[in-house]
């Protein structure tokens, strides 16, 4: 009967590790493959020669995108958009997500509904597109901070880590004069640091991966991000009179061989950081859903 169950076991596990080693082939191909292809050779890139690893060695294309000066201007907006954001949106949800701890709060209620109806129901792209023209944020730099600000599902996860702090604590302070301003900044946040890391990295890799909203809200080249420069690129690697002249004076890159190159510029940071902070996801939001 055990060596049955053994054998089950032995099974099962390797079907999970062959689920696994799938997975991974699957994800990192593509990587793999826009890598290799934007380091080729041209000639070997023309004839289709690369599947997976790299034929010869071609760093022309990189250097023609990082010669190209919107490259830089756009990863400054990118900065600006990533950081700024992120801190506009923690405060925001934060600050919405305490009141709603508060169980002497008489709106409570109303204000949770209010908020969980978000979570099914939008006003859609054309009204969210008027309502930021008439508020006078079409093509600038606030109008894309602010038109992705907060999240609903953020907040309710931020609210239900709040409250599983212990209320004597809250209560503690109250008696020592402390007001709801002194007991979040002094107590709560400071008690909140795995959640508000967990829900900060969600929001600076969502609002460094955003691009669809900012080419419809940006009408100058100057105020885009990397990531709408990058479908521009990808789109036309000569939209722009200076990557055109890079191109045509180039003879060692091709307009794929840009693209590629672009996508890799863009996505390694986000990539290379993204394994020294997993750790946070996974523990902010975890111990949020745990104490529920």
């Amino acid at each position: 009967m055990n060596s049955k169950v053994d054998i089950s076991d032995r099974f099962f596990s390797l079907a999970i590790y062959a689920c696994i080693v799938l997975i991974c082939i699957v994800t990192l191909y593509p990587f793999v493959y826009v890598i290799s292809l934007s380091i080729s050779n041209i000639g070997s890139v023309m004839r289709n020669e690369v599947l997976l690893f790299p034929k010869g060695l071609n760093l022309a294309a990189y250097k023609t995108v990082l010669t190209y000066k919107g490259i830089f201007i756009a990863y400054g907006n990118t900065l600006f958009y990533t950081v700024g954001g992120t801190l506009l949106s923690l405060l925001l949800t934060t600050t919405a997500a305490y009141p709603l701890t508060r169980k002497d709060w008489k709106f409570r209620g109303i204000a949770t509904a209010f908020l969980a109806v978000t979570l099914w129901f939008g006003g859609g792209m054309i009204p969210f597109y008027l309502v930021m023209k008439n508020l006078h944020l079409l093509d600038s730099r606030i109008g894309i901070l602010l038109y992705a600000a907060v999240s609903t599902f953020y907040i309710i996860i931020v609210r239900t880590y709040f409250d599983s702090i212990p209320n004597e604590l809250v209560e503690s302070a109250k008696i020592d004069g402390a007001n709801d301003l002194r007991i979040f900044a002094g107590i709560i946040l400071p008690l909140s640091k795995p959640v508000l890391a967990a829900i900060g990295l969600y929001y600076a890799i969502s609002k460094w991966n955003s691009f669809f909203w900012e080419m419809i809200l940006l009408n100058r080249d100057s105020l885009l991000p990397v990531q709408a420069l990058l479908v521009r690129i990808i789109r036309d690697s000569s939209f722009d009179k200076e990557m055109q002249l890079a191109i045509t004076s180039d003879t060692g890159v091709l307009p794929i061989t840009i693209q590629y190159a672009a996508i890799v510029i863009t996505s390694a940071p986000i990539i290379l950081i993204y394994p020294f902070l997993q750790k946070h996801f996974v523990k902010g939001v975890m111990i949020g859903a745990i104490k529920s």
